[in-house]
């Protein structure tokens, strides 16, 4: 089991674009028997977390950019139902995001805007595999060119693509299990 981060936009037209999309993958993920791991936030990362616990995931982690239950919901009006668990950081967006992205084994996103590309820079610079579910517009369909743009890539990133969640969460977990082969012992 691997801790697969949802990581896309909260609000803007993406989301509108994307419901789907985050539904489908949410739904994936708990299949494949994996953890989620969102920002704890509105939009496409609460629809995944939605539909992944519909599929009857095991487990689904938010990290909070709140540093109280009572902040995530009043200051930053931001859900709980559809989490296990909340992990209260305190640590704004920009902490959350860095606490969130390292926390994963493999992070999907979906659409998204700027912190979505800021999710993305992370996982790059820390050398997490990274998918981009495909269709919701944002940032997802721009990322292609700002990676030609910032090349090369660091030596071993995975950045992949793909339309389908089934097929983009198998791609992404076929890559873990070759990464973590010497200790496929402490991902069951």
């Amino acid at each position: 089991m691997y801790q697969i981060c949802v990581s896309g936009a909260a609000k803007g037209t993406s989301v509108d674009e994307g419901r789907e999309l985050a539904s489908a993958l949410g739904a994936a993920i708990a299949k494949a028997g994996h953890s989620l791991l969102t920002g704890a936030t509105v939009g496409l990362p609460n629809y995944a977390a939605e539909a992944y616990k519909q599929a009857g995931g095991l487990m689904s982690i938010g990290i909070s950019p709140a540093a109280s239950k009572v902040e995530h919901v009043m200051k930053y009006r931001l859900p709980t139902l559809a989490y296990d668990s909340i992990l209260y950081t305190g640590l704004h967006y920009v902490g959350r995001d860095t606490l969130l992205i390292t926390s994963s084994d493999a992070v999907v996103s979906i659409g998204g805007r700027l912190g979505t590309l800021h999710e993305f820079t992370i996982a790059m610079e820390t050398g997490k595999p990274i998918g981009f579910l495909q269709g919701a517009g944002g940032i997802s369909d721009e990322i292609q060119t700002l990676m030609a743009l910032a090349h090369p890539l660091r030596s071993g990133a995975m950045v992949t693509f793909n339309e389908n969640a089934d097929e983009l969460l198998a791609e992404l977990t076929d890559h873990l299990d070759v990464e973590h082969s010497k200790y496929k012992e402490l991902y069951q």
